[in-house]
């Protein structure tokens, strides 16, 4: 089932939902935050705040355009390059965006992401 957020991109806002790992779990914890990112070229990214659990059997290789992943130290937002994501190691896996794709597509530059459980 998992947790609804909104992630407030300005005046732009991207609802998803959160599953079920122990590292979104602890991600909800720290609900309402800030994270400063940039947008990519296929993916926005941020530095943590701070550090999320990486639970080995709860990895992912790669990533399906869409999710929310944390890889240590980045809070991504993925929406390309999935069919080369393997080569890019594995991640904690935290949800997906509810929104079509492009809608991330036309976000450019950086923001402040303002990051809240849905009410």
């Amino acid at each position: 089932m998992g947790t609804k957020i909104k992630m407030h991109f300005g005046d732009t806002v991207i609802s998803g939902t959160l599953n079920d790992t122990t590292a979104a779990k602890e991600f909800l914890e720290k609900l309402p935050c800030v994270i400063s990112a940039s947008r990519y070229e296929f993916d926005i990214c941020g530095i943590m705040p701070w550090k999320l659990s990486r639970i080995p059997e709860e990895m992912v290789t790669g990533w399906h355009n869409g999710d929310i992943s944390y890889d240590g130290t980045y809070f991504t937002i993925l929406f390309g390059h999935e069919e080369e994501s393997a080569a890019f190691g594995q991640y904690a896996n935290l949800g997906t965006v509810d929104c079509p794709l492009p809608q991330l597509e036309k976000l450019h530059g950086s923001y402040e992401i303002k990051i809240e459980g849905e009410r």
